[in-house]
């Protein structure tokens, strides 16, 4: 009989530990399964953006991207709310307030606005706040005081995308060795856009450039500041990330098209909306890098123990459309259209880069 029995005890052992594997190999779907059936196990998280624009929507989904390669969905394991301040300062700060002083679990915000508007609310409640598309977050003033560092509040962690000022007007120079002169428009109330004219002014000087200035309040003063800029001579636009002018972007295209003279943006995407040419981030990348962090912080990692790090995947892209239409010589080299990720062509169709 003994025999016997230790061989039916050694089964019942080995179908024991099987069950027990399949179990654990089968508890990401059993939590799956118990967040549909169970709203209430979802973590609630806000997610809020400066405004509506191709920009801004492009580094939403890379956040929901990011968010989903760290196993995180909405309606899955998260209940997302969304909201968008839609270019009103105003409305973010009570966007802000609604959202700290609610059961969200962690926010991210999208934009240095959007950055400042949730700190200012949060100075007390300290709920994890991860955020992104922030030109400049040591100089945004809400605390951080270096980048790779942890000198920073410690509920509060992110990416920096400084775009690269220097780069796009060596690159216009060289585009066109003739440019003389170029205008911008840009909100001093934002500090990002100040952080960029300042690296503007700094490298125009070096490179002989005039750069003729017209500040603005409203994205509604955009096309009128823009038209002062073609009376007093301005060859080219250049705009930097100035939420105000990204927000109608279409207003300052408009008038240089008209002038016969181009756009040149550190804001990917505006050749879509007119621009001669693009130098700056992939806003994609971007949003996932966010939402790769707000995974890991959903996770259970200590915001406090994250450095902010600079993060900025350039892009390149062309329009072939816009340069056929300008008054000067501008011309793009073969390297150029080597780099470019994305070239209008002069029919406007879309060409994207296969490498």
């Amino acid at each position: 009989m003994t025999a016997p029995l230790q061989r039916l005890g050694f089964s019942l052992s080995l179908i024991i530990l099987a069950a027990t594997v399949l179990l654990w190999s089968d508890r990401h779907n059993r939590d799956a399964g118990a967040a549909l059936e169970n709203p209430a196990s979802r973590i609630p998280i806000a997610i809020l953006q400066h405004s509506s624009n191709p920009m801004m929507d492009e580094i939403r989904q890379g956040v929901l991207d990011g968010l989903h390669s760290q196993g995180y969905d909405d309606g899955h394991n998260l209940a997302i709310s969304f909201y968008n301040a839609e270019n009103d300062l105003s409305t973010g700060n009570l966007i802000a307030q609604k959202i700290v002083g609610g059961d969200y679990k962690l926010a991210v915000t999208i934009s240095t606005v959007m950055l400042q508007a949730v700190s200012n609310a949060n100075r007390a409640a300290h709920i994890p706040h991860v955020f992104g598309a922030v030109t400049s977050p040591v100089t945004s003033g809400v605390g951080i005081k270096a980048l790779d560092s942890l000198d920073k509040p410690a509920y509060m962690t992110g990416i920096g995308t400084p775009q690269p000022v220097t780069e796009i007007f060596r690159l216009a120079k060289h585009i066109n060795p003739a440019l003389k002169t170029v205008g911008v428009v840009w909100n001093p109330a934002e500090t990002n856009s100040e952080y960029c004219t300042r690296l503007a002014r700094a490298i125009s000087e070096k490179l002989g450039i005039t750069l003729l200035e017209a500040s603005i309040e409203q994205s509604k003063d955009v096309r009128e500041a823009a038209e002062s800029l073609v009376a007093r001579g301005a060859e080219a636009f250049w705009t930097g990330g100035d939420s105000s002018v990204n927000a109608t972007v279409e207003s300052l295209t408009q008038v240089a098209k008209a002038a016969r003279i181009p756009v040149f943006s550190n804001i990917t995407g505006h050749t879509q909306r007119g621009s001669l040419f693009d130098f700056g981030a992939d806003y994609h990348e971007v949003g996932a890098e966010i939402g790769r962090i707000a995974g890991t912080v959903l996770a259970g990692a200590d915001p406090a123990q994250m450095p902010v790090k600079a993060f900025v995947p350039k892009r390149i892209q062309l329009n072939e459309k816009a340069r056929g239409g300008l008054r000067d010589g501008w011309v793009f080299g073969e390297d150029l259209y080597r780099e470019a990720s994305v070239i209008i062509q002069a029919d406007g169709t879309e060409k994207k880069a296969l490498h």
